[in-house]
């Protein structure tokens, strides 16, 4: 656990999801206490270990499409397999992993243009002989689970895991989901090139002012706030603030990510809804036209039995099918986060240059060959 999170430590990082990053102020009013107290919280926070404040963006409305890779790599082609992969510019996320198999785990955000031209690729990738398999889910844009007081004891200052209360909360848990975890029935593009522009500065950081962003984007602060207050936000292009923390510390605690696999959609939802408010769940996203879940976990080594435990308690019932994981290789250089990438969107539309990224994988190939 990071050192000195005490309850009030806890219940700011909520209220910060709930308010968001940039109402500082409604935040300290809704927890009676100074905005100067807030901030020298926060400031401390960011000091004693890892705290982003992030946005994260809604890509369904930018015309994207969601994709979720799994790349089992070739013994020996580790590396190159990541580097490869690295190759299209539409990532947002990939690392390398480990756990049910060596390889890399890629999230990409795609023109929904272009999805037939993303298989394509991948083809491509596997045709290299660099990886045994590739599994590609189209997903949901992802909803961001933030940091709760749910789990938190204040009195010992320490997170709680009650595994077989969270199983029976499972069971009796609704089942209506939230837009972010509905298949959406169209991908529109909602935005222009200053909209783009605006998210991936806020993407970085979700408390920069629009006067700095303004300033990058060489354009007026009226102009900047009328593309934030009537296209970023009334057009739905930020799904929620995120506060990025790990709130376990990073020696004794591991990333991984999940696939987990219902027979019924009613099943699915109960799953997921019971998991919105938990503290070892990141990030969620339904797999498209499927009852199967993606998620991004974090947890205490110590719990994670406890939680495979929990599972099997469910697939023992048949709630749940049958469940993946991975584990996140967080050492330096081994991951890599992009923002949305704003210098592939020109003139109302995405520039995917599909023969670059081939010719790219090829050269990367060539040159990794023995001599």
């Amino acid at each position: 656990m990071p050192k000195n999170l005490d309850g009030l430590d806890v219940r700011i990082l909520e209220g910060l999801a709930e308010h968001g990053p940039r109402n500082i102020a409604e935040l300290a009013k809704e927890l009676h206490i100074p905005r100067g107290t807030v901030i020298s919280r926060i400031n401390h926070m960011s000091s004693s270990f890892y705290l982003r404040l992030l946005t994260t963006v809604y890509h369904t409305n930018l015309g994207m499409k969601k994709a979720v890779v799994f790349a089992k790599a070739t013994l020996g082609h580790e590396e190159l397999l990541f580097n490869c992969l690295k190759a299209n510019k539409f990532y947002i996320y990939l690392g390398r992993c480990y756990g049910m198999f060596e390889g890399c785990i890629g999230i990409y955000a795609i023109p929904v243009e272009h999805t037939n031209d993303f298989e394509d690729f991948l083809k491509d990738v596997q045709r290299l002989a660099i990886t045994q398999e590739i599994d590609l889910r189209w997903s949901t844009c992802f909803h961001t689970v933030n940091l709760t007081s749910k789990w938190f004891d204040s009195s010992t200052k320490t997170w709680v895991f009650p595994w077989k209360k969270w199983v029976e909360e499972v069971f009796s848990a609704d089942s209506e989901l939230p837009y972010t975890l509905k298949d959406p029935q169209n991908f529109p593009l909602k935005a222009d090139e200053t909209d783009v522009f605006i998210l991936k500065e806020l993407e970085k950081d979700a408390t920069v002012s629009l006067a700095s962003i303004a300033k990058k984007l060489g354009t007026s602060l009226q102009n900047v706030r009328y593309h934030f207050e009537k296209h970023v936000t009334m057009n739905g292009l930020v799904e929620t603030y995120q506060i990025a923390i790990l709130p376990y510390g990073t020696g004794n605690s591991d990333l991984l990510f999940f696939i987990f696999k219902f027979e019924d959609m009613e099943k699915m939802a109960k799953f997921a809804r019971s998991l919105l408010d938990k503290p070892f769940v990141t990030i969620l996203g339904k797999i498209l036209g499927d009852s199967s879940l993606v998620a991004q976990i974090c947890l205490p080594r110590q719990e994670f039995r406890g939680f495979t435990d929990a599972l099997s308690n469910l697939a023992r019932t048949r709630f749940l099918l049958s469940y993946e994981y991975v584990f996140q290789d967080l050492r330096q250089g081994r991951w890599s986060r992009e923002t949305i990438p704003y210098e592939f969107f020109k003139n109302g539309s995405w520039i995917y240059e599909n023969s670059k990224y081939a010719e790219t994988l090829h050269r990367l190939a060539s040159s990794s060959r023995p001599v």
